[in-house]
């Protein structure tokens, strides 16, 4: 008689918690994601650049933070610029921003919420997104300027 019945290890077993991608594939891609992200942020800043309504140095502090995670030779590169580098390096020493951004920022803030209202046409909504963009425009107006 021949047994088909197959003996289970049971002493290996898997932790729930435990990924099956490999720690260095995790970390390949999380570098691939901030890479992308800071693209992106490059991207917004220099339409940013041409509208008058959406914000420049936002988006260049964020694509700078994603290039010190991800590429020190984007970071560099993106520094180095003759428009954005000084836009950055202010706010990396100083935590200021210039005059221009801050009103553009808020402006635009100011008439996004406007907009939202208009559409929405219902005050839970409208109160919605105040409450939801409150934080980032006080932290904005609180912002001190570059010189």
């Amino acid at each position: 008689m021949i047994n088909t019945e197959r003996k289970v290890n049971t002493s290996t077993k898997l932790k729930a918690n435990a990924c099956p991608v490999s720690l260095s594939a995790r970390s390949k891609i999380k570098i691939f994601l901030l890479k992308l992200t800071g693209l992106f942020c490059v991207g917004l800043a220099i339409l940013g650049a041409i509208l008058p309504v959406l914000p420049t140095t936002v988006f260049l502090i964020m694509a700078a933070g994603c290039f010190a995670k991800s590429s020190p030779r984007m970071q560099q590169k993106l520094l180095e610029n003759k428009i954005f580098g000084p836009l950055i390096h202010d706010w990396q020493e100083h935590r200021s921003i210039p005059i221009k951004a801050k009103r553009i920022a808020l402006l635009s803030i100011i008439l996004s919420v406007c907009w939202s209202a208009y559409m929405l046409q219902s005050t839970m909504l409208t109160a919605l997104v105040v409450a939801l963009v409150i934080g980032p425009f006080i932290f904005l107006l609180r912002l001190p300027l570059s010189k």
